[in-house]
């Protein structure tokens, strides 16, 4: 039985994770969402978004370091960025690292999410969105992507999980915009779940983006917050030498940025694209 001071994920039917609720701090449906911010001694602040982990105070550097640092470093000449979604600023933050990106759009279809995460995770922002190079957009990403006139050189998906309005952004429809809406030599990147316990929509991702890029594959990282193993994001561009990146390459580049990271780096960037074999089984068979 749940215990009062306890909250439990239900991404999944039978299987899930607790956690003890040290200082409950908001608890509230937004237009979109249903939303839970509270305090953790482990994992410290943590926002759920229909009863799911989305982002905690203390790993979120790792999700957010990995979905925009190895396409970025794997391009090397971003100037202009799509994201859609990434309402907590983790995104938005590590883009502003790089003082070459000339141009940043960001979609997001909650302005309830921003505000949230503006006032109980700053640091995620770190006031990213008062860059002037910012252009923010509340609207669902797929009809931004649909009616854009707009090219990017990055594409970067930062979604909640494939329910609800989420499920927009896992659609081939979506993907076919992106890949539209994306200047030659261009990069779609999407976080795609924990692949164990959501190898089905990780393989229809696989499937639909091959009808649309030359190189689609899968990156992993491993988030401690994110329940079931090793996170997987998904990649898709036309131009393969961007996921076969020399490491002496890699380090070069980012000694010359001089940015510091709490988890990426030119080791964990190569070494990422490199899956366990059920996963390769699985999408071979696929």
């Amino acid at each position: 039985m749940e215990k009062e001071n306890t909250w439990h994920e239900k991404l999944y039917c039978h299987t899930g994770q607790y956690f003890t609720i040290d200082k409950l701090l908001y608890q509230k449906k937004t237009t979109y969402h249903k939303v839970i911010i509270f305090k953790n001694s482990i994992f410290g602040k943590i926002m759920a978004i229909d009863d799911i982990v989305q982002t905690t105070e203390h790993d979120e550097f790792i999700y957010h370091e990995m979905l925009t640092h190895v396409p970025m470093f794997a391009h090397g000449q971003i100037k202009n960025i799509l994201i859609i979604g990434g309402g907590d600023g983790g995104i938005l933050r590590e883009v502003c690292k790089h003082k070459k990106v000339e141009k940043i759009t960001m979609v997001e279809i909650d302005i309830d999410i921003i505000n949230l995460c503006k006032k109980y995770f700053p640091n995620h922002s770190c006031n990213a969105y008062e860059d002037s190079r910012l252009k923010l957009i509340i609207d669902d990403g797929l009809h931004f992507i649909q009616t854009t006139k707009e090219k990017f050189d990055l594409i970067i998906s930062d979604s909640t999980d494939p329910i609800s309005c989420g499920k927009n952004l896992f659609k081939s429809e979506f993907y076919s915009n992106c890949k539209n809406h994306l200047n030659k030599n261009g990069i779609f990147v999407a976080q795609n779940g924990v692949f164990f316990l959501q190898k089905n929509e990780a393989i229809l991702t696989y499937k639909n983006l091959k009808k649309y890029f030359y190189d689609v594959k899968f990156y992993q990282i491993n988030v401690p917050s994110y329940y079931g193993g090793m996170m997987v994001f998904a990649w898709g561009s036309d131009n393969i030498e961007f996921s076969q990146k020399n490491i002496k390459k890699l380090e070069s580049s980012i000694k010359k940025t001089k940015l510091s990271f709490n988890y990426y780096n030119a080791k964990i960037h190569t070494s990422s694209f490199y899956l366990p074999q059920y996963m390769l089984n699985a999408l071979d068979e696929s």
